[in-house]
């Protein structure tokens, strides 16, 4: 009974990633105006493309590290008018700091 108490608290957990990893400074450098192509060369390819509203893509990135229970979690919409950037929502820059040093705590392991 000890020996089954002991070995269930080392159960090994996996790292869940999920999505594109959001480079903050990649964001930053989508504008208005910018090509499809550009926007994929920049972010890579979205998430999610919606087959029947093709003027929106969504990149979402999530990580969830071991037994954290801190989820790091991150998501960039940009539309689409025609073949050009019209308009990104995104996280504000103070958004983005926290996001980032969040990132940095759970790649170093140090967030429980």
């Amino acid at each position: 009974m000890t020996l089954s108490a002991l070995a269930s608290g080392c159960v090994y957990r996996i790292n869940i990633q999920q999505g594109n990893f959001l480079d903050q400074a990649a964001v930053e450098q989508v504008k208005t105006g910018m090509t499809r192509s550009q926007v994929r060369y920049l972010l890579g390819t979205p998430m999610v493309a919606d087959p029947f509203v093709k003027t929106r893509w969504d990149y979402i990135y999530y990580l969830k590290k071991g037994r954290s229970r801190h989820v790091d979690s991150r998501r960039v919409t940009v539309y689409f008018d025609g073949d050009k950037v019209a308009r990104l929502d995104k996280p504000s820059a103070a958004e983005a700091a926290a996001q980032d040093a969040s990132a940095a705590q759970i790649k170093n392991g140090r967030t429980y």
